[in-house]
């Protein structure tokens, strides 16, 4: 049986491909670039303790630095918009915790929306919050 030509080109660009594309998917590299940590809460504070270890590690792990920067003020909102407005590129990250939450109820005219505007990647810490309240406090 014969192949036409074009059948037979067609064949060997596909067998041709997966490795030509494998060899560039390696050479694109995360990060290639330093990485900026956002931390919307002031520094020395919890948040910002967490950041720092997590970017050292990160820097030692991936060969590559990752800067924390603190962007507080408006509640966290801030730092969160920066964050928003960064190019969508994986190169501007954000630390964020339950005051993001808890902001998406509060205030009625952000210029984002948190849930739509920002991508979640791992957690890395878990904190309790606990309401205590006195048995004199009656409704």
């Amino acid at each position: 049986m014969r192949l036409p030509r074009h059948t037979l080109l067609r064949q060997a660009a596909g067998v041709a491909a997966p490795p030509a594309a494998w060899r560039i998917a390696q050479a694109q590299s995360y990060p290639s670039r330093p990485v900026r940590v956002i931390v919307a809460t002031a520094a020395g504070g919890g948040n910002d303790i967490a950041a720092r270890l997590i970017g050292k590690w990160l820097s030692e792990h991936f060969g590559q630095t990752f800067v924390v920067e603190n962007r507080l003020g408006a509640g966290s909102n801030i730092g969160t918009e920066a964050v928003v407005r960064a190019t969508a590129d994986g190169y501007t990250l954000l630390l964020a915790s339950a005051s993001n939450a808890m902001n998406a109820t509060l205030y009625e005219k952000l210029p984002f929306n948190f849930i739509q505007d920002i991508a979640p990647v791992p957690g890395i810490m878990r904190t309790p919050l606990v309401v205590l309240v006195n048995p004199s406090v009656q409704q």
